[in-house]
């Protein structure tokens, strides 16, 4: 499971000189530019737990196949601490998932925990941009 997790996780730069990771699935693009890719959101942080069980979930989640697949979605996922208005708004909320709508607006999902079983999650998902 983690030499997935890593093929799918890409290092990029963020503000103030820190990094952040963006995981996409099956190593796809990170361009939001590609027709029919949805884009989803997780602001987190290092050292959280909660954050670290979902980003698991979400992986395995993603690298289910079959016709419910989440193939056409690309998981972003965001270190709160390398943006201060991300952990201004998100520092007691993390795990928070989002959505980006059509129009470029973020819309906060509902909590997921990472308890959930990794079907539940996919279904959730698939629910949430359909």
């Amino acid at each position: 499971m983690a030499a997935a997790i890593s093929a799918n996780l890409v290092f990029v730069a963020a503000r103030h000189g820190r990094r952040q990771w963006r995981t996409t699935p099956f190593s796809c693009s990170l361009s939001s530019s590609r027709p029919n890719t949805r884009n989803l959101v997780l602001y987190s942080k290092p050292g959280c737990c909660l954050c670290d069980g979902l980003k698991e979930k979400l992986q395995a989640a993603f690298s289910l196949s079959g016709p419910d697949s989440l193939n056409d979605i690309t998981l972003q996922v965001r270190d709160i601490t390398t943006n201060p208005e991300w952990e201004r708004a998100y520092q007691y909320e993390i795990p928070v998932l989002a959505k980006e709508n059509s129009d470029g607006k973020e819309e906060i999902l509902p909590r997921m925990s990472p308890r959930l079983s990794v079907e539940i999650i996919q279904r959730k998902l698939l629910a949430a941009f359909s």
